[in-house]
């Protein structure tokens, strides 16, 4: 059966979720989640991402994600690629980590994101892993995230949470309203039945029947389209590495002509490669064909010995 096309947008918003493959713990151990966190962390700085509500469990994730650039499917691979890579690195293990590829379904901005959040908020009280008033102290859902506003990284923007549970301010004050808010809400089934909480992880749309039909059109002209599409969205993310790649050349004075000759492991094009790396999510494969270094397995080795002990002056040039 052919894999359903990804439908990308900008300003796209989706609810994107995952298990374990055989739906194993991977998720056990918190050093696994906060290694998971991190991943996501350094994919938002790549793609641009904004989080709006996230929670880990033993072996699963929900993620409400806006993305104002069409790159979902782009950040998805690396960020399940990269987490599953150090994932294995670290147990010496091979093969799968994640039960196929991650479930994304597109979400309403006005009617479907507030729900979404609550939903993915409550999802250890409906787990039975804790109380709604013991949301606070559980570490692993953003509610401490929305309720400490300076344990916040910059990609995450709890605001269509609080604007749906009532146009709360994002505020102590407004913070307490909306744990009263979930706790109600916990209890209250027909509001998580007006809300379609039951909805939330099914299905392939998130929101009302116009935008459902809207994106359902939308649909049907992409059907037959997708190798193209696919080979659009590859254009499209080459050209931004290659003015990334053209943006470092010029900081370091240096050309493109002089990326054949240059060694494989010399050190200004492995400064490159690490910065590109760490700003954008591009490819060992493009930066071993483009950068000339060898083939994509040497890439990702050097890279990661470079960061490790890295050049200061370089990479000072590079920021």
């Amino acid at each position: 059966m052919a894999r359903p096309l990804r439908m990308e947008s900008e300003d796209g918003v989706y609810h994107v979720l995952n298990r374990g493959n055989y739906r194993a713990a991977i998720f056990r151990t918190e050093k696994a989640k906060t290694a998971f966190l991190k991943c996501l962390g350094e994919a938002c700085g790549r793609t641009g991402w904004r989080v709006h509500a996230w929670c880990v469990m033993s072996n699963h994730y929900h993620l409400a994600v806006s993305t104002p650039r069409a790159n979902l499917v782009e950040g998805m691979r690396w960020l399940q690629g990269t987490f599953s890579v150090r994932f294995n690195r670290l147990r010496n293990e091979q093969g799968h980590l994640f039960q196929g590829r991650y479930k994304s379904l597109i979400v309403d901005p006005g009617e479907g994101l507030g729900p979404l959040c609550h939903y993915i908020h409550l999802n250890p009280v409906r787990a039975r892993l804790c109380q709604p008033a013991e949301l606070p102290a559980h570490r692993w859902t953003s509610v401490g995230w929305l309720l400490e506003p300076k344990q916040r990284p910059a990609w995450f923007d709890p605001q269509p949470a609080l604007a749906h549970a009532g146009g709360l301010p994002d505020t102590r004050a407004g913070h307490r309203q909306y744990l009263a808010y979930l706790a109600w809400l916990s209890e209250d089934e027909p509001a998580r039945k007006k809300q379609r909480f039951a909805e939330m992880s099914r299905g392939w749309v998130i929101g009302g029947g116009e935008f459902t039909r809207e994106i359902m059109r939308e649909n049907r002209e992409l059907i037959g389209q997708g190798r193209r599409l696919a080979a659009e969205m590859q254009e499209a993310c080459e050209a931004v590495w290659r003015e990334e790649l053209a943006v470092l050349l010029k900081k370091l004075r240096r050309k493109p002509e002089e990326l054949a000759p240059a060694g494989k492991s010399a050190d200004w094009k492995l400064a490159i490669a690490a910065a590109l790396k760490a700003r954008t999510t591009v490819t060992n494969r493009w930066l071993a064909t483009t950068l000339h270094m060898g083939n994509l397995h040497e890439v990702s080795r050097k890279v990661c010995a470079w960061t490790r002990q890295p050049d200061a002056a370089l990479q000072r040039k590079l920021q």
